[in-house]
């Protein structure tokens, strides 16, 4: 389904100004232009301002041409809002074109192949569909809410994602999250949807995708799944569409559940941890304190440090070992594997079988 979809209906290639149909009617019925002016009682050089498309014919106008022509007033002022609008949709076309290359820079044929735009059919479509998209007015204005946004670029140190392409992706959350009714934001049942939500990590996702979004959604939550652009290499992004509303996006970039748990985790604690007023984007390369913060509050719940360290102790680890940990804590098996590895306690090639690699339904 299209979101903020630009119409495409007719609309003409020209319009008549009512300058040019006034000179025609006097012409027809052989009146003088001066003559007309004075039966108006208005100056020569303002029904010459008129006639040339200078000056508009206002509703008192209109209402004097109707005395004068025996023409109605409301065909005089829809003559002139017709010749407007045409004239201002000509030159905001005309500003389109000369835009083309800016929208070159956003993922439009994607959009278009997800469904939240249409195919432009020219340069100026093309411009108009994405300012309709982001629902801003005009390039500026992009600049302004988008472009100038106060997020920390955090994704892969390998790629760098395109900020046009990131800016779209996070838009298509903002898009979705506003389809979700959420209830107020409740920092306390929040934490305790955490609790309860790493109950699920061993669960298929058929049965723990509907529940985690539900259970977020009761706490003030919107939980999103948008896969990536072609430009934009990122795993998840936080932010607060509202004092009341907060939005988790995942773009599920990593398939195995040990990515997916922390991930999940790790922007939970930005809600948790962190101001309503940034926007975090994510990226293992940043070490500032908020991520640390959100690293170290992901790990602890997924795995308690004190077990964790007793089971480390030893040093030596197999899959009974592994899978007999997992049980006694509570989580699935693959995501211990991913804590070992990423604390280089074991190749990131070793017990990889532990993992479950799934898909789950993306909204975008």
């Amino acid at each position: 389904m299209v979101i903020n979809r630009v119409k495409n209906e007719y609309r003409q290639d020209y319009a008549s100004s009512p300058g040019e149909i006034l000179e025609e009617t006097l012409d027809g019925r052989g009146i003088q232009k001066k003559d007309f002016a004075d039966r108006c009682g208005l100056s020569a050089k303002h029904i010459h301002q008129i006639i040339g498309g200078e000056a508009s014919v206002t509703p008192g106008t209109a209402i004097l041409f109707e005395r004068v022509l025996g023409i109605d007033s409301q065909i005089w002022n829809n003559l002139e809002a017709n010749y407007r609008s045409f004239k201002a949709r000509e030159t905001a076309k005309q500003e389109a074109e000369s835009l083309f290359k800016w929208s070159k820079k956003f993922p439009v044929k994607e959009l278009v192949n997800r469904g939240f735009i249409e195919q432009p059919k020219n340069k100026s479509h093309a411009v108009e569909y994405l300012l309709s998209f982001f629902g801003v007015a005009s390039i500026e204005a992009w600049n302004s809410k988008y472009g100038s946004m106060a997020v920390s670029y955090r994704h892969s140190p390998s790629f760098d994602s395109e900020k046009e392409h990131l800016a779209t992706w996070l838009r298509i959350g903002e898009l979705l999250a506003q389809r979700i009714n959420t209830k107020p934001y409740d920092r306390l049942r929040f934490k305790q949807v955490l609790s309860e939500i790493r109950s699920l990590t061993g669960r298929d996702p058929g049965e723990f995708e509907p529940k985690i979004k539900e259970l977020c959604r009761q706490a003030g939550v919107a939980i999103i799944f948008v896969r990536e652009f072609s430009k934009t290499h990122v795993s998840a992004a936080t932010r607060w569409l509202g004092q009341e509303k907060a939005l988790i996006q995942l773009s599920l970039r990593y398939k195995t559940n040990d990515h997916f748990w922390f991930s999940l985790f790790h922007e939970g604690a930005h809600i948790l941890l962190h101001g309503k007023k940034s926007v975090f984007i994510d990226n293992s390369s940043d070490k500032s304190e908020a991520e640390v913060q959100a690293d170290n509050f992901a790990a602890n719940i997924l795995i308690p440090p004190q077990r964790y360290r007793q089971f480390t102790g030893g040093g030596v680890f197999n899959g009974g070992s592994i899978s007999s940990f997992a049980e006694s804590i509570g989580i699935s098996p693959g995501i211990v594997v991913g804590r070992l590895q990423y604390d280089k306690k074991m190749g990131f090639d070793q017990f990889n079988h532990l993992k479950v690699r799934f898909e789950l339904n993306q909204d975008g």
